[in-house]
């Protein structure tokens, strides 16, 4: 997977914006407003993905490219390094998993306001 393709999965999900609320560099995905993955524009393609904190340890123990977030709450995100190593299915799955965990913490009007 390349940034272009993380760029066209993230946003085809429901509810997805994409904004640079920190600096001109640091592409940001949104559903409904809450971040679930970001990926830096100057740097080596990678890309930070919130995650169930017990699958985050199991993760990183089994695949090189995956490590604790960078710039983020360790415990519930990680920066998965797009190096090839890992196959685009799992990428794919992972920023799934991020998505849906940041839809089930949204409460229910707002999931409502949105048809997520």
């Amino acid at each position: 997977m390349n940034i272009e393709e993380f760029r066209d999965y993230c946003l085809a999900k429901p509810a997805v914006s994409e904004t640079f609320p920190f600096d001109e560099v640091t592409l940001v995905f949104k559903v409904a407003g809450k971040m679930f993955a970001l990926t830096s524009l100057d740097k080596e393609f990678s890309m930070n993905l919130k995650c169930d904190p017990e699958r985050a340890i199991e993760l990183r123990e089994e695949y090189p490219a995956i490590q604790p977030g960078y710039h983020m709450n360790k415990k519930h995100w990680n920066t998965v390094y797009a190096d090839g190593s890992i196959k685009d299915d799992l990428l794919r799955e992972l920023i799934d998993h991020s998505y849906e965990l940041i839809v089930k913490s949204l409460t229910k009007k707002v999931r409502e306001e949105y048809h997520l």
